[in-house]
């Protein structure tokens, strides 16, 4: 297998949105074809999926980016804001330090890519446009360790992400890792 940056980059449009009703088609598309292997599982099924997506969708601050290749979408990020005292940091175990949590962060809830575009160097331009705009001085995410066979989290390493935790959001989710790190 490739490496990302190995791989000569696909030339997509990257477009942002602050409400989800124009993209919840899209996302859900995607998501279906990112996670196919694990839909079976209760806390991969696309209805649980559209159920985070909407409760995600409703909170301040919520953008998404999606890369489109021949009008199709390839690939997505959403994220929003959250606040010292929000239910993300209290199910963080150790508590994160008081540098994360006293001032808003981002939260990178999901990033996806159709696997004929992965190694294309697409989940990094999602990423990096979805954090462009971003006034919080953090982002942080939740990644499963065993994702990729640690692939996953290897590239959120090397793209600055650190460890600072555990948590596990709902009780049908596996145990996530919570990363950080600077948006700039």
């Amino acid at each position: 297998m490739r490496r990302e940056q190995d791989r000569t980059p696909v030339h997509s449009e990257l477009r942002t949105f602050t409400t989800l009703d124009a993209v919840r088609g899209d996302l859900l598309d995607v998501y279906a074809e990112v996670r196919a292997p694990l839909l079976h599982l209760p806390n991969y099924a696309i209805t649980a999926f559209g159920e985070r997506l909407d409760r995600h969708g409703a909170e301040p601050g919520f953008a998404a980016v999606l890369a489109y290749a021949d009008g199709q979408p390839i690939g997505y990020a959403y994220a929003n804001t959250i606040e010292h005292g929000d239910r993300y940091w209290q199910r963080t175990t150790a508590p994160p330090a008081d540098q994360y949590t006293q001032q808003p962060a981002i939260a990178l809830k999901e990033i996806g890519v159709r696997p004929a575009w992965r190694g294309t160097g697409s989940a990094r331009r999602i990423h990096d446009e979805l954090l462009r705009a971003r006034d919080e001085p953090y982002v942080t995410l939740m990644v499963n360790k065993a994702a990729g066979d640690g692939k996953v989290h290897a590239v959120y390493r090397s793209w600055g992400y650190a460890d600072i935790g555990q948590s596990q959001p709902s009780p049908t989710s596996p145990l996530l890792t919570v990363m950080i790190r600077a948006t700039r």
